[in-house]
């Protein structure tokens, strides 16, 4: 009671009572679904549907060690650090709730499907750091939610889950995924885009260092054209290339050399000798 200057009393809510309540009544409907589906051990818990309970809170359920299913969604949860021991659960239905904290859901790293979507979660950064360390999510919905409204979201959601499959209800693609790499990690797209011909090339450019002039290829002193059985050893890999080169077949092109071919009007008027035409060979290697 808190005395009023004018003499009457008034009585302050308690915030404990609140909670306590709010925490019987989760055990309540835990204890609910146990009678229905006639679990007597806490160890034959697999599953609990506790959805559209009207819950703010929820008791500790590390007691369920073998707990994989559970249905939470369509209640009035703000967090789920009741969620911490759990170690088996694969499946958690969190949506549709007032959920803007996962605090504590990193220590679920069996989770394979998560959803989240119609929530207030508002920090992207914290979101991430939460859930990046789950290698085994494949599904994740996190839509209708404040984060969703940041610029590359997706990308930046598969960027760092790069195990999930599905994320809010579409598939990823190979092309986000290559978009990702090159939006957010800028070290492994230069890697990537310098890659050629099974070797890693020098892809970077520095405007105020002069161009480098490769040197000339020269063929070795002991290297013979004809010689099958060459045996040479090249300090050099680009040098065996050139080699290598210089053994290919050689092919001639052969053509008509059309300027030697009188016209009709010179042979009309036969200011040119009749003189046989000529014929072009240009050699390949």
């Amino acid at each position: 009671m808190i005395p009023n200057p004018k003499g009457r009393s008034l009585r302050r809510a308690n915030p404990t009572s609140e909670s306590d309540k709010a925490l019987d009544r989760s055990r309540g409907a835990v204890e609910d679904q146990l009678k229905i589906c006639g679990h007597k051990r806490d160890v034959d818990v697999s599953e609990l549907f506790l959805s559209q309970k009207e819950l703010t809170e929820v008791i500790d359920l590390s007691r369920f060690k073998k707990l994989k299913y559970l249905w939470l969604h369509h209640n009035k949860l703000h967090g789920i650090k009741f969620l911490t021991r759990n170690y088996c659960l694969t499946e958690l239905y969190l949506n549709n709730n007032g959920i803007f904290d996962i605090e504590g859901l990193h220590y679920l790293p069996s989770l394979h499907i998560l959803m989240l979507h119609h929530n207030e979660l508002t920090n992207i950064d914290a979101t991430m750091k939460e859930l990046k360390g789950m290698l085994n999510l494949k599904k994740l919905s996190l839509y209708q939610n404040p984060l969703t409204q940041y610029n590359f979201y997706r990308l930046y959601i598969i960027y760092h889950l790069p195990g999930v499959e599905i994320l809010d209800r579409n598939r990823v693609t190979e092309k986000e995924r290559r978009s990702m790499i090159t939006i957010f990690n800028h070290e492994k797209a230069h890697l990537l885009q310098s890659i050629a011909f099974r070797g890693k090339v020098d892809a970077s450019w520095d405007p105020r260092s002069p161009f480098k002039q490769k040197p000339a290829q020269r063929v070795p002193s002991d290297f013979a054209f004809g010689n099958n059985v060459d045996k040479t050893v090249f300090a050099d890999p680009e040098d065996a290339v050139f080699v290598r080169s210089m053994k290919r077949s050689v092919m001639a092109i052969t053509s008509m050399n059309w300027d030697t071919v009188p016209t009709r009007e010179e042979k009309y008027l036969e200011e040119k000798a009749t003189e046989p035409a000529q014929m072009l060979t240009v050699t390949l290697r």
